[in-house]
């Protein structure tokens, strides 16, 4: 009978978890929160000591609740090595080696550091010796799987965190391989099957590398002619499976055979293409992952153990981000940068899990300080995203963008672009050629800088705040541009600025036509959707390259724009536009704006 419950048994859990990932993704997406906490939280409640231990007296609850969590743990660790590939994809060799300092230097320190002052306590209060290494070495660990997707790879904190969690990546197996060699019953060549790990994964790794240079972008080249995605699905896994088996078998980690397959492919023409095919399935595999890390917390053991267990919580995440903080301050990092990276890495691992169970395997912790300690790792990996946002918030009160001095000497009738990006330099570059003064103000003290070096007349500031702004004359400017990607913060500024400063000129980036109608609402004098521009422009490449005539197409497009403005502005409840001055002279301080 067992055995004919077997399927009906899979394919419920399947349906529990496709049906947790249509609800939680779309559910957190609209209201812009990250879907680990989602996840996490379906977990405990589907997970054995939620719903699920309700299951012998409502035996409907069987429909809802994952009957087997053991056997989502292939789906688990393959949602981690998709995530890694990704990484890899983000990344490039030389980006590696500009890297080096922090991973090798860095890196070390704080898994080293962390890892060592945290045994030393647990061996202080009574853990033997091994156990407390063991002990120090897993809780130091970070979780990859939900920092990166948080912080990302390009900003300072990203780059950061990157580095420190790329060594504890590879430092993992010689981790696990020590822990074996100090088991009270380890052979005494430990030490050497350790070494023979080492060689043999090195002698894979140098394969891959030298493999993957000449054999993926043929493979690729190939899958690409057929014009199939479901091939071009199949090379890339073929790729990543492929590289983490040949680690596996070495006895590295099969995820530095996945980052490898990822670094490889990011060298190729098809990164982008791969990047793209792949981004379902890893956001899918990696809610698996969170799903039983969620399960794994015992509600009971959680409430006989709620004090020991809340302070062993606020204990690890506070030394792992003042220790954190205190190392990057050290390599030279900024406070703000400092703080929040300390805090975002506070947080034991998925890695921790995995080291905990070695060193229960190999007898170095008891059943019960496991138990203890995966409680506690499952609480902090689901408060991550939490301390993503508290750190985010402390950051900006330890370092706060300086306020701006005010400018005296600043030309009447300049712009002031908000924002020093993509879009801000596009727009800054038209205003030079055209010889109108102008100003950027940009909040990323890094981007700043860059923009700076790059010869943009960009300042460090905060432009939300309008004592900034005043300090930047905007009374006296001949326009505002916002060209930032924050669509409420862009909403609200535009607000602020149109009660204060009535004749203003504003002009907005917007989403879409549905943003620009609630910035015309809220008083912009132009709101121009990147995906109208973006139609508006590929028409007239289509018609001018058919062979209708230059110039009717311009007059076309600008019929169009103005008609599709209008709509737009009438959406925003909006009966007429006021007519705003355009000229670069001051204004008296008793204009006002006359009625289009």
């Amino acid at each position: 009978m067992a055995g004919e419950l077997e399927p009906t048994t899979a394919i419920s859990d399947a349906l529990v978890i496709l049906g947790a990932a249509g609800i939680v993704i779309p559910l957190f997406a609209r209201f812009r929160i990250t879907p680990v906490i989602g996840f996490l939280l379906i977990g405990i409640l589907v997970g054995p000591y939620g719903l699920g231990a309700l299951t012998p007296e409502v035996q409907w609850l069987r429909a809802v609740t994952i009957s087997e969590p053991d056997s989502l743990d292939i789906f688990a660790e393959f949602g981690i090595i998709l995530l890694l590939f990704t990484i890899g994809l983000e990344l490039s060799f030389n980006r590696l080696w500009q890297m080096r300092k922090l991973v090798f230097g860095l890196g070390a320190a704080e898994l080293l550091i962390i890892g060592s002052s945290i045994g030393v306590v647990l061996a202080m209060m009574g853990q033997y010796w091994t156990g407390a290494m063991a002990l120090g070495l897993a809780l130091a660990l970070s979780s990859t799987a939900i920092v990166l997707p948080i912080s990302g790879t390009s900003s300072p904190v990203g780059k950061a965190a990157l580095s420190m969690l790329l060594f504890e990546d590879v430092a993992i197996v010689p981790i696990i391989f020590m822990l074996g060699a100090l088991a009270p019953y380890a052979q005494a060549d430990g030490l050497t099957g350790l070494w023979t790990t080492l060689w043999q994964g090195a002698a894979v790794v140098a394969v891959l590398l030298v493999a993957g240079r000449y054999v993926l972008p043929i493979l690729f080249a190939q899958a690409a002619r057929t014009k199939s995605p479901e091939v071009f699905l199949a090379a890339t896994l073929v790729v990543v499976i492929g590289a983490s088996l040949a680690t596996g078998m070495a006895g590295l980690s099969p995820i530095v055979g996945a980052m490898i397959a990822g670094l490889l492919i990011a060298e190729t023409d098809f990164h982008g293409e791969v990047e793209t095919i792949i981004e379902p399935f890893k956001g899918l595999a990696l809610g698996i992952f969170l799903i039983t890390i969620g399960m794994s917390i015992d509600l009971e053991a959680l409430r006989d153990n709620l004090a020991m267990i809340l302070t062993a919580v606020i204990l690890v995440l506070t030394f792992k981000a003042v220790v954190t903080g205190v190392l990057l301050r050290m390599m030279g990092a900024r406070r703000n940068t400092a703080t929040e990276t300390g805090i975002l890495m506070a947080s034991p691992s998925e890695t921790t899990l995995i080291v905990l169970s070695a060193a229960s395997t190999a007898m170095l912790i008891q059943p019960g300080t496991v138990q203890f300690w995966q409680i506690v790792t499952a609480i902090g990996l689901t408060i991550t995203p939490i301390l993503a946002f508290v750190g985010r918030a402390v950051a900006r009160r330890v370092d706060p963008v300086p306020d701006v001095a005010q400018d005296d000497s600043a030309p009447a009738g300049r712009v002031i672009v908000v924002g020093g990006g993509r879009v801000g330099r596009l727009v800054s570059d038209m205003l030079r050629v055209h010889d109108q003064p102008y100003i950027t103000i940009e909040s990323d003290a890094d981007l700043a800088m860059q923009d700076k070096r790059d010869g943009y007349n960009v300042i460090f500031g905060n432009a939300a705040r309008l004592e900034t702004l005043r300090a930047l004359r905007v009374e006296d400017a001949a326009a505002i541009v916002l060209t930032m990607d924050a669509p409420v913060l862009a909403q609200r500024l535009v607000s602020r600025l149109r009660k204060t400063y009535p004749d203003l000129l504003i002009v907005s980036r917007a989403r879409d036509a549905a943003h620009a109608a609630a910035l015309y609402k809220a008083g912009a004098s132009h709101a121009v959707p990147e995906t109208l521009e973006s139609s508006l422009q590929l028409s007239e490449a289509v018609l001018v390259d058919v062979g209708v005539a230059m110039g009717p197409v311009i007059a076309s497009i600008h019929e169009k724009r103005d008609e599709m403005r209008k709509q737009i502005q009438t959406d925003g409840a909006l009966d007429h536009v006021p007519k705003l001055r355009t000229s670069t002279a001051p204004p008296s301080s008793s204009a006002t704006a006359p009625a289009e």
